[in-house]
């Protein structure tokens, strides 16, 4: 594949094979040339485990403490006193019979799901759309519960959700092009400090087994995650 000049010069700043500190990789990162549209910076990284196996599985939200520099459309399937609650807490879209209609019928415009428990029954059969989408409510991730304006609020204020997938990797963006190194490399921290956490106890040898930032448009600048969560 012919590559355009912007990518040689990328790649000619990143070293083959290094393993960049979190402060190299940041400076780094500012130092490649810039498309033209601002570009998500995104973290990718190995895990040592087996997603076929229950006990193995790495799933949860994580928020991102500078947000993820998009601004997020919440929808809220809810009910009576709930809609009202949803609305003052800055939710862009609240209600329910309409919204599980358009969906059915293929609308799938928003970023993040909210609903109540009471509405599963029908959100059930919306899986076909919205799971492929990454846009299936669930209680594990705190997508369907009481606390809407709870919920609202973390998904505006960068609210990220991450999930293995069948090769063990994880990908999850973590801010924007434009961010400082210092917002970048707090997101960063805080994603790497949570999958550590979420370490499953049925994993077994290295857990973070390789971890990655890239740009949309740029190479991807291998990470020390080790020292990361050493401090």
């Amino acid at each position: 594949m012919k590559r355009g000049k912007r990518w040689n010069e990328s790649t000619t700043l990143v070293a083959t094979g290094r393993i960049y500190e979190l402060e190299e990789a940041m400076s780094l990162l500012g130092q490649l040339p810039p498309a033209k549209f601002d570009e998500s910076v995104d973290l990718a990284v190995r895990l040592g485990v087996d997603p076929r196996h229950a006990d193995q599985m790495v799933r949860g939200t994580v928020i991102l403490p500078n947000g993820t520099g998009k601004s997020v459309r919440v929808l809220v399937l809810t009910k009576g006193e709930k809609v009202k609650e949803a609305e003052e807490a800055g939710a862009d879209m609240v209600g329910s019979d309409e919204y599980v209609q358009k969906i059915q019928d293929g609308w799938t415009d928003v970023d993040v799901i909210i609903a109540t428990p009471d509405m599963m029954g029908q959100i059930g059969k919306l899986g076909r759309v919205l799971g492929p989408r990454g846009l299936m409510p669930n209680p594990k991730v705190g997508t369907v519960t009481m606390d809407i304006r709870k919920a609202v609020t973390e998904a505006k204020a960068g609210r990220v959700e991450y999930r293995v997938d069948k090769a063990g990797n994880i990908h999850c963006p973590v801010g924007r092009r434009s961010f400082s190194q210092e917002a970048l490399a707090e997101n960063i921290t805080s994603v790497l400090m949570e999958l550590n956490r979420a370490k499953p106890s049925a994993a077994k040898g290295t857990y973070m087994q390789s971890c990655h930032i890239s740009t949309t448009m740029g190479p991807s600048i291998k990470l020390d995650a080790m020292k990361v969560l050493k401090g």
